[in-house]
């Protein structure tokens, strides 16, 4: 008889329940949320599980590698799907979920989802600590920026290597406020410097990737586009067309069709998040920035003729996704014509 597990992970404590494959529990129990512990108890079960579901989380990933390198038939579910299916229940605890997902897993009812290479998990650890402080030293100078505001000192428009002059310029002569800005400045300077760390780290990254260079050919696709979109799709033949892509991180509109309602709304805002943002930025400045001519350029052009820029951007944005796989796929780079600039 065929039975199925689910685990609903834990930071400590993942919660595990086994079913037959009439439903029946045959044994739930709680274990420490490590792999080496998850195979343990599996393997002291007396009987196999067919399949072992977890819901795609921080921790699922090296839990499923475990699984999966102890030969154990271990897969990640999508969040949206575990969450639309398990909202019925009044009651939510973590024994019940693990009861739901080994339910879902017995049924065939969930989507699964690719368990990106450690590359590709390395890669989205380093893209996403830059962005983290980058998101800090904006912080910190927005702050300096409103502490000095209420005393009347204006920064005003300042580049980037002219914020720190500017700003001792500005609270020279004001012991307190000399003391505040030196701190910040200070904590400012070792953000700043940490993040071009990391960035150069991510541009070596993309200057010897030969995949990301045939992307960046590509109009609007710079260093981090690629590197993102790359990191993201991990291994470009999971995705059995190329027009899939765009579905794949949310850009395709969204349908709800029953009986004579038929609606068609926004995009879905599925998938990964960060690509979806840099292809929307890429898109962004193909249209407004880029002024070589390209059919890609005069798509986006008339899209926004007819339905304005803002859903020129997002259509834009899907069929990069699109073009940036099958680029990939097929070995080739971007195809530019031969007319001269446009205007804008």
């Amino acid at each position: 008889m065929e039975n199925y597990a689910g685990i609903d992970v834990s930071l400590e404590l993942s919660s595990v329940c086994v079913v037959d494959a009439q439903g029946k529990i045959l044994k739930e129990a709680k274990v420490a949320s490590e792999p080496d512990a998850l195979v343990e108890f599996f393997e002291r079960l007396g009987f196999a599980a067919k399949r072992i579901g977890l819901e795609a989380g921080p921790l699922s990933q090296w839990l499923h590698a475990g699984l999966k390198g102890a030969g154990l038939e271990a897969v990640l579910l999508e969040t949206r799907h575990v969450k639309a299916a398990l909202s019925a229940m009044t009651v939510k605890t973590d024994r019940k979920d693990a009861r739901g997902i080994a339910q879902l897993i017995r049924m065939g009812w969930f989507q699964p989802v690719h368990a990106k290479s450690v590359g590709a998990q390395e890669i989205r650890a380093l893209l996403i600590a830059r962005k983290q402080l980058l998101g800090r030293l904006i912080d910190v100078e927005l702050s300096i920026r409103g502490i000095l505001r209420g005393f009347g000192l204006k920064v005003g428009p300042v580049t980037r290597r002219s914020f720190e002059a500017r700003i001792r310029e500005l609270v020279a002569g004001q012991a307190t406020l000399e003391r505040i800005a030196s701190a910040m400045l200070s904590a400012r300077s070792a953000l700043k410097a940490e993040y071009g760390r990391l960035h150069k780290a991510v541009l070596a990254i993309v200057r010897d990737d030969a995949v990301c260079r045939r992307l960046m050919t590509v109009p609007g696709v710079g260093p981090l586009v690629a590197v993102t979109y790359k990191s993201a799709i991990d291994a470009p033949h999971r995705i059995v067309k190329s027009k899939a892509a765009g579905a794949l991180f949310g850009l395709t509109p969204k349908k709800y069709q029953s009986g004579e309602k038929d609606v068609t709304g926004g995009i879905t805002l599925a998938g990964d998040e960060t690509v979806r943002t840099v292809l929307y930025e890429a898109a962004n400045v193909l249209l407004s920035r880029i002024t070589r001519f390209s059919k890609l350029k005069r798509w986006g052009m008339d899209v926004a003729k007819r339905r304005g820029s803002k859903r020129a951007k997002v259509a834009l944005a899907r069929k990069l996704a699109v073009i940036l796989h099958r680029i990939w796929i097929d070995g080739t780079t971007y195809r530019w014509t031969d007319a001269g600039p446009i205007a804008a």
